[in-house]
């Protein structure tokens, strides 16, 4: 039996911020955006009540893993949508994304769906390759 899914909400008016613990990175983007909002050290870390739902939007969009994502109260697709075409980017010192929908075939030839935000990794270092874990940091990789 898989383990289930462990997952965070915090609420904002008609906003709910969702925290998807194993799928964060830890880049960093959320607390350089909207220190304000996330604080690793504090309990809870999200206080979505620090900011405007717009500015929360904005900077969910950012997020390299997809571990943040929002839902507005009413929507029946549970949580935002992701952009309509695929964008590929190269994050500086850090991994390749892709905003979008894809479907990858791993080696084995099963097939992985990912959906709004995929970090994969360009350091060879991730322990969740060829998804990005965050490794490049410690690796100090330049790129």
């Amino acid at each position: 039996m898989e383990a289930k899914e462990k997952i965070k909400e915090y609420r904002n008016g008609d906003l709910t911020v969702v925290w998807k613990p194993a799928k964060c990175i830890h880049s960093g983007i959320c607390v350089q955006t909207l220190p304000e909002v996330y604080d690793p050290n504090a309990k809870p870390w999200i206080q979505a009540t620090n900011a405007t739902v717009d500015e929360l939007k904005a900077q969910i969009e950012k997020c390299p893993s997809g571990a943040l994502t929002y839902r507005m109260a009413g929507e029946t697709t549970g949580e935002s949508s992701g952009p309509e075409v695929t964008e590929v980017s190269l994050v500086e010192n850090g991994p390749l994304m892709v905003k979008g929908s894809i479907e990858i075939t791993t080696s084995d030839g099963s097939k992985v769906q990912r959906e709004k935000n995929t970090a994969f990794c360009r350091c060879g270092a991730s322990a969740d390759k060829p998804f990005c874990d965050g490794a490049h940091r410690k690796v100090g990789f330049i790129g």
